[in-house]
Formats: structure tokens, sequence, C-alpha cells
């Protein structure tokens, strides 16, 4: 039976050493919670780290007690602890993903402890791997290890999850090893974040820093195709929904309102200066200051987790926050009422659930945070229905639950003005907003992410599938060169850019190479064969280029033809008056696109941008098609967006048109046509159902079959000769 591995860097089982023994415990926290009753059920193993540096000679004995509960162990010295985790992990991805780039250390010793590190897991995960296996790897620590674990185990399904978030291209970029990063995810086939945010940004920084290309949410490398979505992470709803009914925590509630003095709202963070602790005091003391009224009326229960407390910016932090808790309490405290109720500890599930339920406010206000489960928990804990959520719009669960009072962390007197809302709001509006939150945390629970994400690994690996009986290699290459071999009277269409070279950043560095000439010339040689090179080249240069051979040549997408040893001629009553006012409304969009020119053909006009920066060059183009839409229409020109190009010509220029007219005084039994960009979907639509078409690179198209690059196709042709020449020898 087919299993799914889930890789994280810690497992969900905490290992302590009493009297000599090693204890094991399960752990608490959102990932542990959501999928600890799934991996025992014996269809999924969990690899990871046990989280203390466990000596060699205990190593197997740990093993053995983990191998019974599906856990399968990394085990990691001290100083990979140290460089790997608190090092590269903490110290570099944790805050430049969370936009505090200035407590960042990029040290080269963190990076290449944390690409062994990776290497560890990989090999863990592939000491059990079996045939059939899915592999689901969990967060910012293993961001090499997609690509690394595609390596060893090529054909199978990988999914990656980040549960922290992506920041922009412009913070991302700082790291060094940015694009070592981005490279690692992409082994993955379903890459997944909390918010379409994150994937925006990802899919930027990807199409930046490495040599992909995206359409919507779908990446395409090689052959492989990765689909990056949002995957907004639940809770088990039920679990917090019942925790208040259990004795224990009755007990518990029951204390909380003995001693309450007034209303209480409620914060629970770890120790971390991304999740806006200092503001939120802030904030709150601001509130007694301008509203007295309340003093006496409202106390602040907060909760800090201790977290890295030795590291120095975490030691300011808490610092800080003492200093700052103390001033307040000090300021403003009764004989009977402490403003602030600061605990620096952490707390059982059971105590967090009584004051879940006691909380009349919960203030979640992080500067940064991938999803924030701390506002879910609170949601399914109030069974009465009333409470007023306070959430940052940084945290990702504002793009849920967005009838909590949202808010900038940055703004402590939004924060206030927040809390002054929460106290005053009636008992009906804070139902009404309370109903329609539980009915989403409720519906959108962890185990429907987990179920969400599982099946979109198998969309992923299904649309890798489809594509791959598309693409014109093996078996599609060999009926192809059967059919040849096999025929009489045949006719090759080929593009130039991009189909028989690659694209030069400069359009007149793209000669044809000895081998390309080489290679036509051997296919002109056959007195079957008619080749036709179809491209959008001026005439003029094609002719220079191809001239001296036996072939035919459609230029500038149509407008000038020549057939083999004949002259050239265009089409007629195509016009260029035209050109004059066009031109001069593109010259514009020149001079404030540092990158782009003006190309000038007989019959049209291309503005090119392929060497304009990333991004501004789709803006300007955009802004081109959307202005000139109308005047173009209004002229009889249409408006091609191609490769980094677009082209304003004549509505009767038309590559599929020119094919469809080459053809038609011969009846042909081998059609092939292959292309690269959006003008070489008219010959694709143009050629008979018996035509082979093949598009160059994995965009949706018109074509049958499709090969990633000009490589491939020349590959293919060199194929189809050599084909052709042993089919030739066997029949002799």
């Amino acid at each position: 039976m087919s299993r799914t591995i889930i890789i994280s860097n810690r497992l969900p089982v905490k290992i302590s050493k009493n009297n000599g023994k090693y204890v094991l415990k399960k752990s608490e926290g959102g990932l542990a919670t959501g999928l600890g009753d799934v991996y025992k059920n014996g269809s999924m193993l969990w690899v990871g780290w046990p989280g203390i540096d466990i000596p060699k000679e205990d190593q197997p004995e740990i093993a053995k007690k983990l191998a019974s509960l599906n856990l399968i162990p990394v085990f990691l010295t001290q100083e990979e602890i140290n460089l790997y985790y608190e090092g590269f992990s903490n110290e570099v991805l944790w805050p430049v993903f969370h936009y505090l780039v200035t407590y960042a250390r990029f040290e080269q010793v963190y990076w290449d402890s944390y690409t062994s590190v990776n290497e560890k897991f990989a090999a863990a995960t592939q000491s059990v791997f079996s045939e059939g296996d899915k592999i689901w790897i969990q967060d910012y620590q293993l961001l090499c290890l997609p690509s690394l674990l595609r390596e060893r185990l090529i054909n199978t399904t990988i999914g990656f999850f980040q549960h922290i978030p992506f920041p922009s291209f412009e913070i991302f970029r700082l790291i060094p090893w940015r694009d070592k990063l981005i490279e690692g995810m992409l082994g993955a086939d379903l890459i997944g974040f909390h918010t379409y945010d994150d994937v925006r940004h990802f899919l930027s920084a990807a199409s930046r820093l490495t040599p992909v290309t995206f359409s919507s949410n779908i990446i395409s490398i090689g052959n492989r195709q990765i689909i990056v979505e949002p995957f907004p992470m639940g809770i088990d709803f039920d679990k917090f929904e019942k925790l208040p009914l259990q004795r224990q925590v009755l007990a518990e509630i029951d204390n909380l309102n003995s001693e309450k003095r007034g209303r209480i709202a409620l914060t629970i963070d770890r120790l971390d200066y991304s999740k806006g602790i200092l503001e939120r005091i802030r904030a709150f003391e601001l509130l007694l200051q301008l509203h007295p009224k309340f003093i006496g009326e409202i106390s602040l229960f907060m909760i800090v987790v201790p977290s890295r407390d030795t590291v120095p910016q975490y030691k300011d932090l808490k610092e800080k926050i003492d200093q700052l808790v103390g001033n307040i309490n000090a300021k403003y405290r009764t004989l009977d009422w402490v403003p602030i109720n600061y605990f620096y500890r952490s707390f059982s599930i059971e105590t967090l659930s009584a004051m879940y339920s006691v909380a009349d406010i919960c203030l979640v206000t992080p500067m940064r945070d991938g999803m924030n489960l701390v506002s879910k928990e609170y949601v399914a804990s109030r069974r009465d229905e009333t409470g007023v959520l306070i959430l940052s719009e940084m945290a990702g669960a504002s793009k849920e639950l967005n009838d909590a009072i949202i808010v900038n962390p940055n703004n402590i007197g939004d924060i206030m003005n927040a809390v002054v809302e929460a106290l005053t709001m009636p008992v009906e509006e804070q139902k009404r907003r309370m109903q329609i939150m539980r009915a989403l945390v409720s519906k959108f629970n962890v185990k429907r992410w987990v179920s969400n994400f599982l099946n979109r690994m198998d969309d992923a690996k299904l649309l890798q599938h489809s594509l791959k009986t598309k693409h014109a290699v093996n078996k599609v290459s060999d009926g192809i060169m059967s059919r040849y071999a096999a025929t009489q009277k045949r006719i090759i269409f080929l593009d130039y850019d991009g189909t028989l070279v690659g694209f030069k950043a400069n359009i007149d560095e793209a000669s044809p190479d000895e081998e390309l000439l080489k290679l036509l010339s051997n296919f002109t040689e056959d007195p079957n064969n008619t080749v036709v090179i179809i491209s959008g080249r001026k005439h003029e240069t094609l002719e220079q280029w191809f001239g001296h051979l036996n072939l035919g040549i459609i230029a500038e997408h149509g407008a000038w033809q020549k057939r083999q040893n004949e002259e050239w001629h265009s089409l007629p009553l195509l016009n260029d008056q035209w050109k004059g006012e066009i031109k001069s409304i593109l010259e514009t969009y020149t001079d404030r696109t540092p990158g782009s020119f003006i190309e000038e053909k007989s019959f049209s006009l291309v503005w090119h941008y392929r060497k304009t920066e990333s991004g501004l060059g789709e803006l300007r183009a955009n802004e081109i098609i959307n202005n000139l839409r109308v005047l173009a229409a209004d002229k009889g020109l249409q408006i091609m967006p191609g490769n980094k190009v677009i082209e304003f010509r004549n509505m009767e220029v038309n590559k599929g048109k020119a094919a469809l007219n080459w053809m038609h005084e011969t009846a042909y039994d081998f059609i092939l046509a292959m292309g690269d960009d959006h003008t070489d979907e008219d010959i694709f639509k143009a050629m008979p159902s018996n035509g082979i078409t093949i598009k160059v690179g994995s965009e949706v198209s018109e074509a049958k079959f499709y090969l990633n690059d000009h490589l491939e196709v020349r590959e293919l042709l060199r194929s189809i000769l050599d084909g052709d020449k042993v089919s030739k020898d066997i029949s002799v």
C-alpha cells in the first residue's frame, strides 16, 4: 500500500531523559496536532529530528522506539543544531521572511550546514521510501530538500508546504543563496502557502531568479509543471470546541471567573520580534491614558511562551517587555486591580482553553505571520458565540476571518480604537460576527487542509502525466520518424527564433550556426521534402541567412514569401501608410522603458522588450495593447503579442494563411509544423487533421505535441533523418 511520508524539522513528539531512560511525549502545536492522528494509521511515516542531541550509542534504542510509532529520526549533532537550525533557519530565513532583514546574519558556515543537514534528511527519507510513496515536506528549514529528493527519486510525487510568510522579491533577493533556495523548492510538484500573497511573491521570485516561466499559478521547468497554490491551514475545531466541557477545564473557568475583575483581553504569543508584542502593550497603555473610564474595567492577560531568550535580539525584547509591563502596572494598578497580568511561561492546552472561554477579547496582532492559529483556536472555543477577535492584517488568518476587527499592527492608535470598539460592541453584533467565523473555522478545519493538499498533489502528478504524453520524445518521436520514412511527399514548416535557435538579448546575434545550416541542407537534399522557414523576421535578413539553401521562406509572418529558386514577392494590397502614426506613439513608450526598441519591417512594426527590467516590459506591453487597440482596429491592423514582443501588422498577414497557401497546389502525405509563440498558433490551427504540430515550450497550445526548447527540436530533426537513413538501408 502506498504511503505518505511527512518530513518536518521536528518529529511530533518530545523526547526527554529521566533517570537514564528516554521518555516520549506527544507534542502540541499546529502541525503535530493537525497530522498527529493521520500518521498513526499506518498509511503515513514521519521523518524528522527528535529535538535533542542524542549520543550515538543511544540512537539505535531511540530509533526502535520511534519506529513503533511510524516515526523516522534524523539525528543531528549539537554543531548542526547550532548552525543549521539556530543559524541559517532562525538567523537568516526567519528574519528575512518576516521582513526584519536587519536581524539577519548571512554567514557562509550557516549555509554550508543548512545544505548538509538537508542532505541528511534526503538520505533518511530515501532509506524508508518504497515505490508509490508520496512525500510531503514541511516548512522553511527544508527548502533544499525537494530538489535533493527529486534527484534521488525522479518520478515520485513531492509536495512542499511553507508555514511562514514568503517575502516579496525585493526582500528575498537580499539572501546571498536566494537562487539555490528557489531551485530547491522547485523540486516539488506542488508548493503550498497559507495565502495568495505568498503565492504571488514566490512566483515573482522564481521567475526572476531561475529560467522558469509561469502561467497563472503553474510553473513550467523543463518537462515538469509545478502547481503553486494557497492552502490556509485550519485547526482541530471539534477538539477546541469540546475542551471547555471537560471537568478540568470547567474548574479552571470557574476559578478564573471568580477572580475576574472587569473584562479580559487575552494575548498568547511565543517570544519573538515578529509578534508585535511591544506595540500591543503600548496600545493598551494608550487606552488607559486616553480612556481613563476603562481603568479597573479591563485587564490584559498576556502569555508569552519562552523562546531563544539567550539570543541577543530575543533577550533584548524580553527586557523591553518586562520593563514596559512593570512601568504600566506601577503607574495604573489599584489595590484590587492589575492592568497587565503577564505570564512568561507555557500553559497546558486545558488552561489555554479556559482562558479562551473567559476572555472577552482576543488580541492577535503580529507584525507578520504565516497564518496564526491562536485566532482560530479562540473562535473555536467560544461556545456561547460571544467575544471579539482583534486581528492583524499581516496575519494569514485575516484573509479568512474578515469578521474580526482587522488592524494594522504598526498603528497603536488603530489597535487602541479596535479595543474600544470591542468593549462597546453589542452582544448581538458579537454573536453575528462570531457565528460566521465559527462556521468558517469549523468547515475549513485541519483535516480538510490535509485532504485538500494531498488531493492536489495527485492533481499535480496527473497534470504532469497528461503533458508527458504530448512530449514529442521517445514513443512520440518514434511515431513521427515512422510516418516520415513511410511517406513520399513531405512539407515541413519551421519557425526560427525560439524554435531552431535560442533567444538572444540582441536580435541581430541570433544568426544560424553551421550545425543548423547543415541540418536544413540535409533535409532539402531529399527531393521528397519541401522545407519552409516561416518567421516574423525581415525578408532581407532571412534571405541573407538562408537564401543559398534550396528551401522556401515565409517572412514577416506571411507578408513576404519566396519559393525555392524564385524571387521574393509580397502579399497584394498591403499598405504601410499607418506606420508613421503608430511608430510615433510607440516611441513615447520606448522613451519611458529603458532597454526597449522598435523594429520596422516592410508591413509591420515590432516593439521589443526582451532587454527591459523583468516586470516593467510586461507592464508597458499591457499599456500599449490597451491604449492602441481601438486605433489599430480603425486602421485594419492586428496587435500580436509574442515572446517579449508586440507586433502591429495588417489584418491580412497571418502565418496560418501563408502556410495553407503554400500547400494549396500539392497533396502532401507528411505535414510537420513547429513554432514557439503566439503567432505560430495560427499555423497549428490551419494544419489539416493529419498534420503533426509541435509547440516549443509547454504552455497551453493548439499544437498536438510539445518540445521544451530548440535543442530538443534539433534532436528530433536529426532523429528523423537518421531514422530515414536506417529505413532506406534496411530496404536496400
